[in-house]
Order: structure tokens, then C-alpha cells, then sequence
């Protein structure tokens, strides 16, 4: 008995704000975001890991959260706001956490750097001189748990993201105290 093949399934569009552009596309209903992104928009900085959420290397910030583009379908995007590594920096200018990375050697074969660059991002974006008066390494290293590293041993990487959270802090400490002082 020969089974028919099954119809493909209408494309759906999914239209969303990417790394602050508006975009809108049509792709299968079964699509992932990692699919979207790197197949049908060509942004290959997230990369395809182990497709199961175990990697982390996949990691995107959805509406400033970080998520696993393999296990969020592109239809659950629909007008959100998703910001790949591509939209880290700006004017064409790295965020300061990839000229970090670069200045410690944080990456070696660069394959989880995005995804821990998404991580480290959106921690640096909570980072408030009232929750959190001093950098703890504990910290940023919570914040980067779901993203695996195969060669780096993450010393590097934690002092990369260790240096930028505390010039964030740093500038936190230094507007508060400008406001308090007497003209």
C-alpha cells in the first residue's frame, strides 16, 4: 500500500522587530527561530548547536530576555522583539563586551561567543548599583549557565563580562553621586 505524501503546510508570516528593524517573512509553521534567522535571513552569528536547548550557543534576546532560538518556533515571535548578535553593537561600533572579549581572548574558536555575548547582555542591561553594589563572579557566571563552553574553561570569559559589568557600575556610581551633589 503506498501512502500518499502528506500536503506541506502553508507558510505563515511572522513579521517582528530584528535588532531593531521591522521585518516580516513567511516560513513553514514548524520552523524555529534558529531556522528563521539563519536560513531564510541569512543571520548565521546564532549558531546551530545541539538543537535541544542543552548548548546555549543559539542564544537570542527576546524582548531583552535571553532564549534559545532552537526551542522558540519563529510564530511565537510574531510582533516581538528579538536581537540576534548582529544588533550588539552599534553604528557599526562592537558592544563593549565584544571588544572585551577580544582584549582577554575570551574566544578561542568562537563557536558559543555569540550566545554568551546574548547572555552576557542582558545581565549587563539588569545590572543596578542598588541590586547589585559590587561584580561577583558567582553572578555572572549564573547568568552565562546556560551556555557551554568546549574550550575556553570560561576564566576568560567570565573576566571579559567581569570588566565590563563593573565599568557599568562604576558609571552607575558616578552619575548617582553628580545627582546628589550641591551646584
Amino acid at each position: 500500500m503506498t501512502v500518499p505524501d502528506a500536503p506541506s503546510p502553508a507558510p505563515v508570516l511572522v513579521t517582528l522587530q530584528l535588532n531593531g528593524e521591522p521585518v516580516s517573512v513567511a516560513v513553514p509553521p514548524h520552523w524555529t527561530l534558529l531556522e528563521l534567522l539563519r536560513y531564510r535571513l541569512g543571520l548565521t552569528g546564532t549558531k546551530q548547536g545541539c538543537d535541544k536547548g542543552d548548548c546555549g550557543t543559539c542564544t537570542v534576546r527576546i524582548d531583552g530576555e535571553p532564549q534559545l532560538a532552537c526551542l522558540t518556533l519563529a510564530v511565537e515571535v510574531r510582533d516581538r522583539h528579538v536581537e540576534t548578535v548582529e544588533g550588539l553593537g552599534v553604528g557599526g561600533e562592537p558592544h563593549p563586551l565584544q571588544e572585551a572579549f577580544a582584549r582577554v581572548g575570551a574566544a578561542q574558536c568562537g563557536f558559543c561567543t555569540p550566545g554568551m555575548l546574548m547572555s552576557a547582555s542582558a545581565y549587563l542591561d539588569k545590572l543596578t548599583l542598588e541590586d547589585e553594589p559590587v561584580v561577583r563572579r558567582e553572578d555572572i557566571a549564573q547568568a552565562l549557565a546556560g551556555n557551554l563552553c568546549r574550550c575556553t574553561g570560561y576564566t576568560k570569559i567570565l573576566q571579559a563580562v567581569e570588566e565590563v559589568a563593573q565599568v557599568v557600575l562604576d558609571r552607575q556610581r558616578e552619575l548617582a553621586e553628580s545627582t546628589t551633589e550641591e551646584p
